[in-house]
């Protein structure tokens, strides 16, 4: 005989295991919505449908993002969407983090790359991790690298470095210890086991110092500043999503491409991307 306890163990046990599946079918059925599947279509065109079946692979492949706010999940797919960016981590454009109970969207260093890539402004553009003997000397003022050969493995360093088409040329050298303590001031997600911090550190660090790099010296698309100011890592002064879930997170000057407004009035005519109304009338199935 199962005692009182004992019954409500259980099921509290079958709560907690059916949370995932409940989060995912969630997900499903907000897609299935005919605005949520317009504002994708609008966004990605015919590849809307197979981007909409990656977001819900990667979230049933993953128990934290199963038991986020799934609001936020749509929010943080729209984003990528908005970029035209995948978010199969082993892509390595984006990612949709867990970060206690939310998700966020995070760019990876191919991401910048192809959205530099796209202004066609830039005639090369490069990041590497440094490893041990690779650097010999590194002048600051001169932007100059003394180079040497491999001694092993441990990564040391992070090197970004482009050039553009007018000729104007930047490398930024960050050691890993430069990194890690920009990393833990700025990354809310830094110390979460399911951060790419954690997973893939090298790839994190690299993002890093491009992003710092593209920053501060090179030119900025349209898609760059959304990007830099939709990345949950890359903010001096990083958004809280858990207080607020809307995807309209950047300023007015950071409009995106999809966004149409008046010069004489600054109105918003056209925005496809999702404000929190949006989100809550495809959660309640209006």
């Amino acid at each position: 005989m199962v005692s009182a306890k004992g019954l409500i163990t259980k099921q509290k046990e079958q709560a907690v295991q059916s949370a995932p599946k409940a989060g995912v079918a969630l997900l499903d059925a907000m897609f299935k919505q005919d605005s949520v599947q317009a504002r994708f279509q609008r966004m990605l065109g015919k590849k809307a449908p197979g981007f909409i079946s990656s977001v819900l692979t990667v979230v049933s492949q993953n128990k934290l993002l199963q038991n986020v706010d799934m609001r936020t999940v749509l929010s943080a797919a729209s984003i990528a969407a908005s970029l035209d960016l995948p978010i199969l981590p082993s892509l390595g454009r984006a990612w949709i983090v867990p970060y206690k109970g939310v998700a966020q969207f995070q760019i990876g260093y191919l991401g910048y790359v192809e959205l530099a890539q796209r202004s066609g402004l830039y005639k090369s553009i490069n990041v590497n991790t440094v490893y041990e003997g690779e650097v010999v000397k590194w002048n600051k003022f001169t932007e100059e690298l003394t180079y040497g050969e491999q001694e092993g493995d441990a990564a040391i360093g992070y090197c970004a470095s482009f050039e553009l088409l007018n000729g104007f040329r930047k490398v930024v050298y960050w050691t890993k210890d430069a990194v890690i303590k920009h990393a833990k001031r700025f990354s809310k997600s830094y110390n979460s086991s399911s951060s790419p911090w954690q997973s893939d550190f090298d790839a994190m660090a690299m993002k890093t110092v491009l992003a710092y790099t593209l920053r501060h010296w090179g030119p900025m698309s349209i898609e760059m500043q959304k990007a830099m100011a939709e990345d949950a890592d890359a903010h001096e002064k990083p958004l809280d999503l858990s207080k607020d879930n809307s995807v309209e997170t950047i300023e007015t000057e950071d409009a995106s491409e999809t966004r149409v407004i008046d010069t004489e009035s600054g109105e918003i005519l056209q925005d496809d991307e999702f404000t929190a109304e949006d989100i809550e009338a495809a959660v309640e199935g209006e």
